[in-house]
């Protein structure tokens, strides 16, 4: 029900599971696993997958730390957006990526829950998109040294504010893996 009425597909979205952002992260291998699943069904259906990539002073471009996960492979058919802010938008050509593809529904996968998540789940309903949180594949560090709430909690009411978000002529959701669904 997007209101993009030309856009009537799904991409999945892969954000920043790189080496450094998801090192120390809350469920970090239970979290890529469900995104695994994830990547399998939507390459089997044809559901674009756009996988974003984080760069700044601590993930310096081709260093270790901003590799993506062994444990996740893109396919170099699947289109990598570089970003240095927190909104996957922001300075970016994901909007144009997802036009190309007639994308006004996307599934948000990856890291950090309280950062880039938070920031590319608004960024995308604001401008128009149908979004669902996957529930159980985002993740982010232990921060409560910074007064933040432990991950698990940063996770839970990140899962609960996104259900209930809604604006005219379009949905949010939050989901887990076993619920997906690729049809917008």
């Amino acid at each position: 029900m997007t209101t993009l009425p030309e856009r009537p597909h799904t991409a999945l979205l892969v954000i920043d599971v790189q080496n450094g952002v998801v090192a120390d992260a809350h469920d970090r291998d239970a979290v890529i696993a469900n995104i695994n699943t994830l990547l399998d069904r939507a390459r089997a259906q044809d559901v674009p997958v756009v996988w974003v990539q984080h760069t700044d002073d601590g993930l310096p471009t081709g260093s270790d730390d901003w590799q993506y996960v062994p444990e996740l492979v893109r396919s170099t058919a699947e289109p990598l957006v570089h970003k240095s802010h927190g909104d996957s938008f922001e300075d970016t050509d994901l909007e144009a990526v997802l036009a190309d593809r007639q994308v006004g529904h996307l599934v948000v996968t990856g890291a950090q829950t309280d950062g880039c998540i938070r920031a590319t789940l608004h960024g995308a309903f604001v401008r128009g998109y149908d979004v669902d949180l996957v529930g159980d594949a985002h993740t982010t560090e232990d921060l409560t040294a910074y007064g933040a709430p432990p991950p698990d909690q940063v996770i839970a009411h990140t899962n609960l504010y996104w259900g209930w978000q809604s604006g005219p002529g379009r949905k949010a959701s939050t989901v887990d893996t076993a619920d997906v669904s690729f049809t917008a």
